[in-house]
């Protein structure tokens, strides 16, 4: 059932959850394909959705990088080729008190991260209350793309190293 969640069988399953800490540079073990089998017998998806379900929402946008194995490159591997490899970045909207994925979207690694801000707002039906956010997505299109979305909505996104304050226009 686990393989089916993810959309992958469990060998694959295996191969992307080990990936995610090793892209966190963490060393966690991560279970292997036999015991995900042995515990997606039993395991049941725990739904928490939030307590006003049609209340606003506090959306967490953020993206990671997902490495592509292709055919062979995983044998150049094992045996100590090394090889280019191919990379996806996976752009997420989280709902911040449920955890649950809200919207995503899937593209190519030279894709920024503020240019799928869009195609994430127009997953999202609710009204969002707060949207939080990394320094990649500072900016006056973030800002506007929320607003049009949701009037009300607060912005949090913390400057980049870099960033420079414009002066206030009375």
């Amino acid at each position: 059932m686990l393989g089916m969640v993810f959309g992958l069988r469990l060998r694959q399953s295996e191969g992307l959850l080990s990936s995610v800490p090793d892209l966190m540079r963490l060393d966690l073990p991560v279970p292997d394909h036999t015991t995900l089998s042995r515990r997606a017998r039993t395991w049941m998806p725990s739904v928490e959705r939030r307590a006003a379900p049609d209340g606003p929402v506090h959306v967490l946008v953020d993206s990671t990088g997902l490495k592509i194995y292709g055919a062979g490159q995983w044998l150049e591997e094992k045996h100590g080729e090394k090889s280019r490899r191919g990379w996806r970045k996976l752009h997420l909207a989280l709902d911040a008190d449920s955890g649950e994925i809200i919207a995503h979207s899937l593209t190519d690694q030279e894709t920024g991260d503020a240019s799928q801000l869009e195609a994430l707002l127009d997953q999202i039906d609710d009204e969002i209350s707060q949207f939080t956010a990394d320094g990649a997505y500072d900016g006056y299109p973030t800002y506007d793309a929320v607003l049009r979305h949701s009037a009300g909505a607060k912005v949090v996104i913390p400057p980049r190293s870099n960033a420079v304050a414009l002066p206030v226009v009375p």
